[in-house]
């Protein structure tokens, strides 16, 4: 599925599944929507918590077509799922945001790890989530972000096991992909950054971790999803988590030497 394929069947109701794994070799994004009077905010938040939120796009105020990531695609319908937030709980899921489109909301695309799963499978690093056709794993944490306006909380990770001869390549080769949160900000003991559960997580689906594996931690721009949370805004709109915005540009297009 080519990712104007994967954004038609999603506006057309016709695709509703997690994007982990699909349109190999393209970028996929997280989505944050919020009116006009929080977006300088919270642009400021990305950019003093470049880890989590690393920002690829602004879209508005009296626009919602893409640009950078994806030429002129609507993002009141192309991801799968959306999630209305208002006063901090998540009150509906839906499929379209049309009806909830005013021309002062403004959209910011940031980058995710989906897009660098490609690389670390290239150089011979399986992803379990891939193989079982799942979510990948996401927690809340007790790492703190740096406030800006009313924009504070805790930073929210993602888990991928990687057995343990393989975990300084997962850090070389996701280290070149600083805009898709880069290398990880945190390798086992899960417990040390707030995590009780390994096997229970706040999003996506639990995956097994095997004796000769270690879970390694990567900055997840679900992060905001936790900071709107704390925020309680009257009103913002949010992809559900594994649900992404899938664009047109390549992840290499991502990529640094190091």
């Amino acid at each position: 599925m080519t990712p104007i394929e994967l954004r038609t069947e999603s506006s057309a109701g016709k695709f509703d599944h997690h994007t982990a794994g699909y349109c190999k070799g393209h970028v996929q994004a997280n989505l944050v929507v919020l009116p006009l009077e929080y977006a300088e905010d919270f642009k400021e938040f990305c950019r003093i918590n470049p880890k989590p939120c690393p920002l690829l796009e602004v879209v508005g105020p009296d626009s919602h077509t893409a640009r950078r990531l994806a030429d002129s695609a609507d993002l009141l319908n192309t991801i799968p799922r959306y999630l209305i937030w208002e006063k901090g709980l998540v009150t509906r899921e839906v499929r379209t945001i049309e009806s909830c489109y005013s021309t002062d909301l403004v959209f910011f695309l940031l980058g995710c790890s989906f897009s660098f799963e490609q690389a670390l499978v290239e150089s011979g690093i399986p992803l379990r989530h891939h193989q079982q056709d799942k979510n990948v794993s996401m927690f809340d944490t007790c790492i703190p972000l740096e406030p800006s306006g009313p924009f504070n909380g805790n930073m929210v990770v993602s888990m991928r096991p990687i057995r343990h001869d393989l975990v300084p390549r997962a850090c070389l080769v996701t280290g070149r992909y600083p805009e898709v949160h880069g290398e990880p900000v945190h390798i086992g003991y899960p417990e040390m950054i707030g995590i009780k559960d390994i096997g229970n997580p706040d999003y996506g689906d639990a995956v097994e971790i095997k004796p000769d594996e270690i879970p390694v931690f990567w900055a997840c721009g679900v992060t905001p999803q936790n900071v709107l949370a704390h925020t309680k805004l009257p009103f913002a709109i949010t992809h559900a988590p594994g649900f992404m915005f899938v664009g047109d540009m390549l992840n290499t297009d991502f990529e640094r030497s190091v």
